[in-house]
């Protein structure tokens, strides 16, 4: 799949009442879906996934100290790297605030680099994956808190 395909069925799925756009060719596929179509899952959410994980994330941010305000979710599937090139510091390392629209790291996915930005201010808890891991989409990245 080519790279203006992506970005043309990205627009076609923007510009259309969906919420979901599915596409297969070679066998690859790709999955579209609507920020909006996610619902308010996670309305306090730093990053936010390709799809809800609901129940498991409610669970882990429940059983959490009181100051934690939410986990960044890994938005799709892919390689995660926590810096811009070997070598680099990271992005954020944890006990680092952040702003929003601070990068927190890179997802790799079909050789198309996808920065992953906070959402709102905060500061970063624990970092719970490590440069090169593969992640899946919904899965815990970073864990945040919005208390100073």
């Amino acid at each position: 799949m080519k790279q203006e395909q992506i970005k043309t069925l990205i627009d076609a799925l923007a510009g259309s009442d969906l919420s979901e756009l599915e596409f297969s060719e070679n066998g690859s596929t790709l999955r579209l879906v609507k920020k909006s179509a996610l619902g308010n899952a996670r309305p306090h959410g730093v990053a936010t996934p390709a799809r809800a994980t609901g129940e498991r994330t409610a669970a882990k941010v429940a059983k959490a100290p009181a100051a934690v305000a939410d986990e960044c979710l890994a938005p799709l599937f892919g390689v995660v790297h926590l810096q811009s090139t070997p070598g680099e510091p990271p992005f954020v390392q944890a006990g680092q605030a952040v702003k929003a629209g601070q990068p927190l790291c890179v997802i790799e996915a079909m050789k198309v680099f996808n920065e992953v930005r906070a959402e709102r201010d905060a500061t970063v808890l624990e970092v719970l994956v490590k440069s090169g891991q593969e992640v899946e989409a919904g899965q815990p990245m970073f864990r945040f808190s919005t208390e100073g």
